[in-house]
């Protein structure tokens, strides 16, 4: 009998994918502490299109040179318009993440952020009509318990930002489905291309109703930013192509604890003790769908070698 080759990874690919993985949760957690703080001498608009105005830079020396013919082929091929609505989904959700870590303390925001695998899951059964058994539907109502926990709204009022945070949530899912499709045929760096080029004058245009022009020092921090969260990006992608993504995923909880600790130190924020149990609820439950999920493709892969042989 055949074996699928998704179950035999090189342990060196592992661990240079956990490190890939590790230098995204960093990268990641310093960025939004940057957002957080670009966000105070600027509205969160505003912020959105200087993001992904200096992302779209630092990718363009790749586009117009040895990703030219990659670019040029969605074009010629016509598969522009899945890029379209990822990047209004995508500018949804990074406008309501934003807004969110503006105004709610940052490891707060990011324990709730876990549980886009959740919303994935739910996502794939409601709207793909994928066959979703009842084991992951009673992760996916745990883990929507643990949301209740870190955010106790009968203790807390939910607010605006509450609600931007449960879009993020929601949009964030609705990209990584449209993702699935797109990832199947190009590279992660034109992905990450064509996301800059037309999310940035999207997102320029509800920017300029709240527009104030930024000072050079604010700017200069602001390509940083959008260096960072563009390495990000990146190092995720590279990760995710050395091994399988129930192997990778789980450093990405990594994310909370840098987080809590940048957040702390720029910014006085920590979590308290439910927050903490509420986000373990996440993490969990998050990280059994997608267990799920791998076995049930490599059952399939499986029964599929199987039937060759």
């Amino acid at each position: 009998m055949g074996t699928s080759p998704r179950l035999q990874v090189p342990t060196n690919r592992l661990l240079l994918g956990a490190g890939f993985m590790l230098l995204s949760a960093l990268l990641f957690g310093i960025g939004n502490a940057a957002v957080r703080w670009a966000s105070t001498v600027m509205d969160p608009l505003e912020v959105v299109f200087f993001r992904n105005l200096f992302s779209l830079l630092w990718m363009l020396p790749w586009a117009l040179t040895a990703g030219a013919p990659a670019c040029r082929a969605v074009l010629a091929e016509r598969r522009l318009l899945p890029y379209l609505t990822r990047a209004v989904t995508s500018l949804c959700a990074m406008a309501a993440w934003f807004y969110a870590i503006a105004h709610l303390p940052l490891p707060t925001a990011t324990a709730v952020s876990f549980a886009i695998p959740l919303f994935v899951t739910a996502g794939a059964a409601l709207v793909l009509g994928e066959r979703v058994r009842l084991r992951r539907w009673a992760a996916v109502c745990a883990g929507f318990a643990g949301v209740l926990i870190v955010l106790r709204p009968g203790g807390t009022p939910v607010d605006l930002a509450f609600t931007a945070l449960f879009v993020h949530c929601v949009a964030a899912a609705t990209t990584v489905l449209q993702m699935r499709a797109l990832s199947r045929r190009d590279g992660a760096l034109v992905v990450v291309t064509f996301l800059g080029l037309l999310v940035t004058p999207m997102a320029l245009v509800p920017a300029l109703f709240v527009w104030t022009w930024p000072s050079w020092s604010v700017l200069g921090a602001l390509a940083l930013l959008g260096g960072l969260l563009t390495l990000g990006q990146l190092a995720m992608t590279r990760a995710l192509a050395l091994a399988e993504s129930s192997a990778m995923m789980p450093y990405d909880y990594a994310r909370l604890p840098f987080t809590a600790f940048v957040a702390w130190l720029a910014f006085d924020q920590t979590m308290d003790l439910w927050g903490w149990v509420g986000a373990a609820v996440i993490a969990a439950s998050a990280l059994y769908t997608m267990h799920r999920d791998v076995a049930d493709e490599r059952k399939a892969a499986a029964l599929g070698s199987a039937q060759a042989d």
